[in-house]
């Protein structure tokens, strides 16, 4: 820990302002969206398979955005691109407390906050890290990503008392008024450095976006590196965005389950920064084809029983690959692909996980729909991240060498 005091010491202004956008990105993120659902399924009289397919279309939306916009954390100013977002980000919020008059204000909302919270956020935070930092890309990355844990342990405890006082529109409005007073400190945030790795004389026309990323899908690194981000993002997305519809069928006190998201954020907390130091010291591509493990061992005992606890031993070991995931899967894209382009590249995988975030609260509420047993939707998902932890073990070193 003292490397990661040192550190952080010698680069405070940068590392910060990495943590607060991935902090901040918690009110696009599906954890905290999934509070609102009950109250949201009430409001339009809706099953949760049809809101699944509202969110799933708007997310699909926001991940088709994102291509066209990821690519300017390469070119422009980050301080403009990060203030646009944010502003974006808590307009999206208070359209979504709005959402009460008309449904088509509730689809605006939700794919404003896809893109702007859960998307773009995250992606410049990781993008200017790793363009920054090539020797210790690891540390950077996993302090960083240690906001997403905090936003889980800090904001779900806020907002659902605020919910159950004084309702979704309040609740909204004082999350926008906090976006904004960020706002104000983004000003005097020190963050000119990152506008040192620019490349101000890209082409970013659309033929050249369509011709880089047909490049892209014709890599075999790709097809190795995005189905395990993918199947973590469907079945994090799908168990999160109806957790509390699960606890309320299985009949788990919601309070203790509360309680146990805690142990979730501590988990991926504390993994953010042992991640960090695995990818420094062995490499993103050697951690990456075990970070799935624990997220998969954490589904077997629900399978077998609907007792609480088995909930809580799945939430610690999805915190363990999830902690771990925040710095392997940016690591692993600016090994293998260098980080020239790493903003446009990004995108591209961030389309793909995006989408995935979009299919697993479609699938899993269909089935929910038809009446699929517990069990099965929990084996359902477990198969797929064992096949994805399969497919990460061709990505070994000597075939696919360093190059940033």
């Amino acid at each position: 820990m003292k490397d990661y005091f040192i550190f952080f010491k010698n680069n405070s202004p940068e590392i910060r302002f990495g943590w607060t956008l991935t902090f901040l990105s918690s009110f696009g993120q599906t954890f905290l969206i999934s509070l609102y659902v009950p109250t949201l399924l009430e409001q339009f009289h809706i099953s949760e398979g049809f809101f699944g397919g509202i969110y799933a279309i708007s997310t699909v939306i926001a991940s088709i955005l994102l291509i066209s916009i990821g690519h300017t954390v390469d070119h422009k100013p980050i301080r403009k691109v990060s203030f646009y977002t944010i502003l974006a980000l808590a307009v999206s919020t208070v359209l979504l407390g709005l959402s009460r008059y008309h449904i088509a204000i509730l689809f605006v909302a939700l794919i404003g906050l896809r893109l702007n919270g859960q998307a773009l956020l995250s992606h410049i935070s990781q993008t200017i890290l790793s363009k920054r930092f090539h020797v210790d890309r690891g540390k950077a990355l996993s302090i960083a990503s240690s906001g997403f844990p905090m936003g889980e342990a800090v904001f779900p405890v806020i907002l659902t008392s605020l919910l159950i006082w004084k309702g979704i529109l309040v609740t909204t409005l004082a999350s926008a008024a906090f976006l904004l007073l960020y706002l104000g400190r983004l000003l005097i945030f020190e963050v000119k450095s990152f506008d040192e790795d620019l490349d101000t004389s890209r082409n970013t026309s659309g033929k050249l976006i369509v011709g880089e990323f047909q490049e892209l899908l014709k890599e075999k690194k790709f097809w190795i590196i995005a189905p395990a981000s993918m199947s973590l993002s469907f079945v994090t997305t799908a168990y999160f965005f109806y957790q509390y519809v699960f606890a309320e069928d299985l009949n788990w006190s919601v309070t203790l389950y509360a309680s146990f998201f805690t142990v979730y954020a501590v988990c991926r907390f504390v993994m953010a920064f042992v991640g960090g130091l695995l990818v420094d010291r062995y490499s993103a591509r050697k951690v990456f084809r075990f970070y799935l493990l624990p997220i998969t061992i954490g589904m077997i005992p629900l399978i077998f029983t609907q007792h609480i606890f088995a909930a809580l031993f799945f939430l610690a070991m999805a915190g363990i690959s999830q902690g771990t995931a925040g710095t392997v899967k940016t690591a692993v894209v600016a090994e293998t692909f260098g980080t020239a382009k790493l903003g446009a590249i990004r995108s591209f995988f961030n389309m793909f996980m995006i989408f995935s975030t979009a299919l697993g609260p479609l699938v899993i509420g269909m089935m929910m729909d038809q009446d699929f047993p517990f069990y099965s939707l929990i084996l359902s998902l477990a198969l797929l991240l064992f096949l994805a932890l399969l497919n990460s073990q061709r990505l070994s070193a000597k075939k696919f060498p360093k190059i940033a």
